[in-house]
Protein backbone atom coordinates (compact mmCIF):
# COMPACT_ATOMS: atom_id res chain seq x y z
CA UNK A 1 0.00 0.00 0.00
CA UNK A 2 1.71 3.53 -0.95
CA UNK A 3 1.81 6.62 0.88
CA UNK A 4 -1.36 8.27 -0.56
CA UNK A 5 -3.27 5.27 0.24
CA UNK A 6 -1.83 4.97 4.02
CA UNK A 7 -2.68 8.30 4.42
CA UNK A 8 -6.45 7.96 3.41
CA UNK A 9 -6.44 4.97 6.07
CA UNK A 10 -5.31 7.13 8.43
CA UNK A 11 -8.08 9.31 8.09
CA UNK A 12 -10.60 6.98 8.52
CA UNK A 13 -8.09 5.73 12.02
CA UNK A 14 -8.36 9.43 13.85
CA UNK A 15 -12.29 8.96 13.21
CA UNK A 16 -13.16 7.34 16.01
CA UNK A 17 -10.23 9.86 18.33
CA UNK A 18 -12.50 12.62 17.19
CA UNK A 19 -15.41 11.09 18.32
CA UNK A 20 -14.10 10.28 21.81
CA UNK A 21 -12.46 13.63 22.53
CA UNK A 22 -15.68 15.07 21.08
CA UNK A 23 -17.62 13.15 23.82
CA UNK A 24 -15.68 14.76 26.65
CA UNK A 25 -16.75 18.41 27.66
CA UNK A 26 -13.47 19.23 29.26
CA UNK A 27 -11.40 21.98 27.34
CA UNK A 28 -8.34 19.86 26.54
CA UNK A 29 -10.46 17.25 25.04
CA UNK A 30 -12.48 19.65 22.87
CA UNK A 31 -8.73 21.50 21.90
CA UNK A 32 -7.76 17.90 20.55
CA UNK A 33 -11.06 17.33 18.88
CA UNK A 34 -9.95 19.82 16.73
CA UNK A 35 -6.49 19.07 16.28
CA UNK A 36 -7.45 15.95 15.56
CA UNK A 37 -9.56 16.79 12.96
CA UNK A 38 -7.19 19.66 10.91
CA UNK A 39 -5.05 16.53 11.09
CA UNK A 40 -7.54 14.22 9.55
CA UNK A 41 -8.38 16.68 6.90
CA UNK A 42 -4.67 17.96 5.85
CA UNK A 43 -4.32 14.44 5.24
CA UNK A 44 -6.91 14.57 2.75
CA UNK A 45 -5.06 17.38 1.07
CA UNK A 46 -2.45 15.72 0.91
CA UNK A 47 -2.73 12.01 -0.04
CA UNK A 48 -4.68 13.20 -3.18
CA UNK A 49 -1.50 15.45 -3.94
CA UNK A 50 0.88 12.86 -3.08
CA UNK A 51 -0.83 10.67 -5.58
CA UNK A 52 -0.93 13.04 -8.54
CA UNK A 53 2.50 13.92 -8.03
CA UNK A 54 4.13 10.27 -7.54
CA UNK A 55 1.71 8.74 -9.83
CA UNK A 56 0.35 7.06 -7.51
CA UNK A 57 -3.28 7.22 -8.78
CA UNK A 58 -5.16 3.68 -8.30
CA UNK A 59 -8.70 2.00 -8.64
CA UNK A 60 -8.47 0.95 -4.37
CA UNK A 61 -7.37 5.09 -3.84
CA UNK A 62 -10.38 6.32 -5.72
CA UNK A 63 -12.57 4.42 -3.73
CA UNK A 64 -11.06 4.89 -0.61
CA UNK A 65 -10.52 8.64 -0.60
CA UNK A 66 -14.29 9.33 -0.93
CA UNK A 67 -15.65 6.72 1.28
CA UNK A 68 -12.47 7.94 4.26
CA UNK A 69 -13.87 11.73 3.83
CA UNK A 70 -17.61 10.40 4.13
CA UNK A 71 -16.68 8.70 7.77
CA UNK A 72 -14.43 11.61 9.06
CA UNK A 73 -17.66 14.18 7.90
CA UNK A 74 -20.56 12.42 8.58
CA UNK A 75 -19.37 10.88 11.71
CA UNK A 76 -18.50 13.73 12.90
CA UNK A 77 -22.11 15.55 12.27
CA UNK A 78 -23.43 12.47 14.10
CA UNK A 79 -21.37 13.53 17.08
CA UNK A 80 -22.89 16.91 16.89
CA UNK A 81 -26.61 15.77 16.40
CA UNK A 82 -25.65 13.93 19.98
CA UNK A 83 -24.48 17.04 21.58
CA UNK A 84 -27.82 18.60 20.48
CA UNK A 85 -25.94 20.87 18.06
CA UNK A 86 -27.36 20.21 15.05
CA UNK A 87 -30.65 18.67 14.04
CA UNK A 88 -30.65 14.70 13.10
CA UNK A 89 -32.67 15.21 9.69
CA UNK A 90 -30.14 17.49 8.37
CA UNK A 91 -27.47 15.35 8.28
CA UNK A 92 -29.55 12.43 7.30
CA UNK A 93 -29.94 14.77 4.39
CA UNK A 94 -26.48 15.52 3.91
CA UNK A 95 -24.98 11.98 4.46
CA UNK A 96 -27.83 10.65 2.44
CA UNK A 97 -26.92 12.88 -0.65
CA UNK A 98 -22.65 12.65 -0.18
CA UNK A 99 -23.05 8.68 -0.19
CA UNK A 100 -24.90 8.09 -3.17
CA UNK A 101 -23.11 10.77 -5.05
CA UNK A 102 -20.09 8.93 -4.48
CA UNK A 103 -21.73 5.90 -5.42
CA UNK A 104 -22.50 7.77 -8.47
CA UNK A 105 -18.50 8.28 -8.99
CA UNK A 106 -17.71 4.93 -8.52
CA UNK A 107 -20.04 3.68 -11.14
CA UNK A 108 -18.96 6.67 -13.39
CA UNK A 109 -15.29 5.77 -13.12
CA UNK A 110 -16.19 2.00 -13.87
CA UNK A 111 -17.98 2.76 -16.94
CA UNK A 112 -15.16 5.12 -18.08
CA UNK A 113 -17.73 8.13 -17.81
CA UNK A 114 -16.30 10.07 -15.13
CA UNK A 115 -18.48 12.46 -13.19
CA UNK A 116 -16.27 16.20 -13.14
CA UNK A 117 -16.73 17.78 -9.93
CA UNK A 118 -18.37 20.94 -10.48
CA UNK A 119 -17.67 24.25 -8.84
CA UNK A 120 -20.98 24.52 -6.69
CA UNK A 121 -20.11 20.94 -5.08
CA UNK A 122 -16.41 22.45 -4.11
CA UNK A 123 -18.53 25.03 -2.02
CA UNK A 124 -20.17 22.67 -0.84
CA UNK A 125 -17.24 20.97 0.93
CA UNK A 126 -16.29 24.19 1.78
CA UNK A 127 -19.10 24.60 3.34
CA UNK A 128 -19.45 21.32 5.34
CA UNK A 129 -15.65 21.66 6.48
CA UNK A 130 -16.09 25.85 7.74
CA UNK A 131 -19.26 24.48 9.82
CA UNK A 132 -17.64 21.18 11.35
CA UNK A 133 -14.82 24.07 11.79
CA UNK A 134 -16.90 26.58 13.31
CA UNK A 135 -19.13 24.15 15.68
CA UNK A 136 -15.68 22.78 17.06
CA UNK A 137 -14.73 26.27 18.07
CA UNK A 138 -17.58 27.01 19.41
CA UNK A 139 -17.61 23.95 21.50
CA UNK A 140 -14.06 25.03 22.86
CA UNK A 141 -15.24 28.73 23.88
CA UNK A 142 -18.48 26.62 25.07
CA UNK A 143 -15.79 24.51 27.32
CA UNK A 144 -13.51 27.41 28.66
CA UNK A 145 -16.75 29.38 29.52
CA UNK A 146 -17.86 26.64 31.66
CA UNK A 147 -14.72 26.41 33.30
CA UNK A 148 -14.63 30.09 34.14
CA UNK A 149 -18.35 30.30 34.99
CA UNK A 150 -19.35 32.94 33.13
CA UNK A 151 -21.47 33.62 29.84
CA UNK A 152 -20.78 36.42 27.53
CA UNK A 153 -23.16 38.78 26.13
CA UNK A 154 -21.84 37.25 22.47
CA UNK A 155 -22.52 33.41 23.31
CA UNK A 156 -25.71 34.07 24.81
CA UNK A 157 -26.73 35.97 21.84
CA UNK A 158 -24.91 33.43 19.44
CA UNK A 159 -27.31 30.61 21.20
CA UNK A 160 -30.26 32.68 21.55
CA UNK A 161 -30.41 33.18 17.94
CA UNK A 162 -29.79 29.85 17.23
CA UNK A 163 -27.12 30.98 14.56
CA UNK A 164 -25.57 27.48 14.43
CA UNK A 165 -28.57 25.75 13.85
CA UNK A 166 -29.30 28.66 10.89
CA UNK A 167 -25.97 27.84 9.20
CA UNK A 168 -26.30 24.23 9.12
CA UNK A 169 -29.68 24.83 7.69
CA UNK A 170 -27.58 26.78 4.84
CA UNK A 171 -25.32 24.21 4.38
CA UNK A 172 -27.78 21.14 4.08
CA UNK A 173 -29.97 23.38 1.70
CA UNK A 174 -26.28 23.87 -0.43
CA UNK A 175 -25.65 19.91 -0.24
CA UNK A 176 -28.92 19.08 -1.46
CA UNK A 177 -29.71 21.64 -4.49
CA UNK A 178 -25.86 20.24 -5.51
CA UNK A 179 -27.06 16.50 -5.03
CA UNK A 180 -29.91 17.38 -7.48
CA UNK A 181 -27.55 19.17 -9.68
CA UNK A 182 -25.57 16.21 -10.33
CA UNK A 183 -28.28 14.11 -10.88
CA UNK A 184 -29.65 16.13 -13.67
CA UNK A 185 -26.42 16.39 -15.56
CA UNK A 186 -25.70 13.33 -15.20
CA UNK A 187 -29.13 11.49 -15.91
CA UNK A 188 -27.81 9.24 -18.36
CA UNK A 189 -25.61 7.24 -15.61
CA UNK A 190 -28.08 7.65 -12.93
CA UNK A 191 -30.11 6.02 -15.42
CA UNK A 192 -27.81 3.19 -16.02
CA UNK A 193 -27.01 2.88 -12.47
CA UNK A 194 -30.40 2.45 -11.76
CA UNK A 195 -31.07 -0.40 -14.48
CA UNK A 196 -28.42 -2.08 -13.26
CA UNK A 197 -29.05 -2.16 -9.45
CA UNK A 198 -32.60 -3.77 -10.87
CA UNK A 199 -30.84 -6.65 -12.52
CA UNK A 200 -28.81 -7.58 -9.58
CA UNK A 201 -31.22 -7.17 -7.04
CA UNK A 202 -34.42 -7.76 -9.28
CA UNK A 203 -33.38 -10.64 -11.43
CA UNK A 204 -35.42 -11.38 -14.08
CA UNK A 205 -37.37 -7.78 -14.47
CA UNK A 206 -35.07 -6.53 -17.15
Amino acid sequence: MGLPNQLTVLRIALTPLVVYFLSRETLTFRCLALFVFFFASLTDWYDGYAARRFGRVTQWGKFLDPLADKVLVITTFCVFVSLGLVKAWMVVVIAVRDILMMVLRLYGEWKRQPVVTSLSAKWKTAGQMTAIYVILVYLIVHAHVLALGTSPAWLVWLQENEVLNKMMLVVTGVTFATGIQYLFENWRLVRNLILACFRVFVPGTW
